[in-house]
Formats: structure tokens, sequence, C-alpha cells
């Protein structure tokens, strides 16, 4: 259920927090990315929980999008 509440936490947000949202997403991403070609990285399994959470903001970016036209 945690997904869940992400997700409807996400959703309450503006759009401008939403981009904010993603950019940090995407730093987190990247540095993940580089701990991990340099060995540093523990839990691998956190960069595929943080491209699915940057694919979850992205799709309510566009669902917001779509409702205002």
């Amino acid at each position: 259920m945690k997904i869940k509440t992400y997700v409807e936490d996400l959703k309450a947000k503006s759009a401008t927090e939403l981009e904010e949202e993603l950019v940090a997403a995407k730093k987190e991403l990247f540095n993940l990315r580089f701990q991990n070609a340099t060995n540093q990285l523990d839990n691998t399994s956190r960069i595929k929980e943080v491209r699915k959470n940057i694919a979850r903001i992205q799709t309510i970016i566009v669902e917001k999008a779509n409702a205002a036209e």
C-alpha cells in the first residue's frame, strides 16, 4: 500500500511541485547509477524503484496537462 499513498501524494501536488520532484528523482537516479558503476551501491533494486517513480511522476504530469485542456 506504500505505492498507493505515494501516488495519492503526487496527485495532490501542483505542476511546479511535480516538476521539482521529477528533477530530484532524476538526480537520485544519476547518483545511484554512478554508485553502481563504482561498486559502491549496496541496494541495486533502488535503481528500479526510482525509475518507476519517475514514470509515475511523468504520468501524473501528463494526466494533469490533459485534464487542464
